[in-house]
């Protein structure tokens, strides 16, 4: 349908229409809190292939010219208005640069559209929908301001505020699911096309590009007190986190790890433990240390709201050494008084897991890794201050490798959970 349309186009500047502008609006779609082009999210290798199609086809054509190509973005109001303002810049940006990086176009017909009314957008989406308390999610977006301030200048009351409470959170909870991806995820391109005429004037043609339609996605914004303040710079698409799993912390090994998100809903984990506790006289050790990293994929309704929660899957690979006696025989890991490259155990497997929020910065990790693990060890006896070896052992271990009951610190200006309706 798209090819016809396309090539109806062509075609009709072909047999000489005289003075008629066409409009192409094409959507490219972008994942949460991201600016980054996925070729592989949604419809975007179709999309981006058609709108790089039409512009070097309208360029090849003797009778017909560029005049105008509008590049707009928006992002769903459940974020905070400044991080939106950029996040819709960015996604300008990257789509500009997409699309200029394969069509050569001159500066003097690009445009930018950096205002967009994302509560009308969100309203039309609404007025089209079935969707339960319709009548009331409207007034609220219609009547209600999106800011009240006392005499003090505090901030009292929000648009928000009133449709995140609606419904014991679960009207936003509908709409988070059901209209915020597609305002979410939505830049749109706009193209102007014009038959070449000589007698047209470039300021005709300038003035009628700086005067997009107004669509559901060129629909001017208020600019509200918040977005007055300055401007901060871009932010990342990554996202971090530090956490320590709290099984460790219950058998006195303290541990530390860190997680960052790579995009497409993939992460990398990296953690290190350390404990070094004795009583010589008793001959008592407890000695682990040792650390892992891991590769993850995360899935389900909730990653999709917000990198690093939700399921997710992976591979884990640990090394570590141990001294484990307490006053009875003990158990070392590798070469005695070696390093820990000589007393080294290891282990590798795949992990299953599930993170959820439990505070504005916090989430509790739950992960179990099953594998192999695999290595030498030592069996002695504490005799007179001596340790009296006893048998060497080859460590070969299948079934659960490691355990997580994880506290999770998240990081970050945008990284942060939403008491109600989800996350940004």
């Amino acid at each position: 349908m798209k090819l016809l349309i396309n090539l109806a186009i062509l075609f009709l500047c072909c047999i000489g229409v005289s003075g008629q502008t066409y409009r192409k609006e094409i959507c490219v779609g972008f994942r949460v809190s991201s600016s980054e082009i996925d070729l592989d999210y949604g419809d975007n290798a179709s999309n981006l292939a058609e709108i790089v199609g039409l512009l070097t086809d309208v360029q090849r054509n003797p009778n017909m010219e560029i005049t105008g190509v509008s590049f707009c973005g928006s992002a769903s109001p459940e974020g905070r208005s400044l991080l939106n303002k950029q996040l819709v810049a960015d996604r300008c940006a990257s789509l500009e640069r997409y699309i200029r990086q394969r069509v050569d176009l001159p500066d003097s017909v690009v445009f930018k559209c950096d205002k967009t009314d994302v509560w009308q957008k969100l309203a039309i989406y609404v007025e089209r929908s079935d969707m339960p308390h319709k009548d009331d999610v409207l007034y609220q977006i219609r009547q209600t301001p999106e800011y009240t301030y006392n005499a003090k200048g505090t901030l009292v009351d929000s648009r928000k505020k009133r449709l995140m409470d609606m419904n014991f959170g679960r009207t936003w909870n509908y709409m988070l699911r059901e209209f915020f991806p597609s305002i979410r995820n939505a830049s749109i391109l706009m193209v102007y096309i014009k038959q070449k005429q000589k007698e047209t004037k470039q300021t005709e043609i300038l003035q009628e590009v700086k005067t997009p339609i107004q669509s559901v996605d060129t629909i001017p914004q208020e600019i509200s007190p918040e977005e007055t303040q300055p401007m901060p710079a871009a932010k990342s698409s990554r996202y971090f986190a530090i956490k320590t799993n709290m099984l460790y912390d219950a058998l006195a090994i303290p541990n530390i790890g860190v997680e960052v998100s790579l995009g497409r809903r993939w992460s990398l984990a990296a953690d290190w433990m350390y404990a070094w506790w004795s009583n010589n006289n008793k001959h008592r050790y407890w000695r682990v240390y040792g650390g892992g990293l891991s590769a993850r994929k995360w899935f389900g309704h909730a990653s999709e709201q917000k990198p690093l929660q939700g399921h997710h899957i992976g591979i884990n690979a640990q090394i570590l050494t141990y001294d484990i006696e307490f006053g009875g025989k003990g158990y070392m890991a590798g070469e005695p008084e070696g390093s820990l490259w000589n007393r080294l155990n290891y282990a590798f497997g795949a992990e299953y897991g599930y993170s959820m929020p439990i505070a504005k910065r916090l989430n509790i990790d739950f992960s179990l890794v099953a594998g192999y693990m695999g290595g030498r060890y030592y069996e002695y006896i504490p005799i007179d201050g001596h340790y009296v070896w006893q048998a060497t052992n080859n460590r070969h271990w299948w079934g659960p490798t490691k355990i997580e009951v994880t506290l999770v610190w998240l990081l970050g200006n945008n990284n942060y959970n939403v008491k109600k309706g989800g996350n940004k």
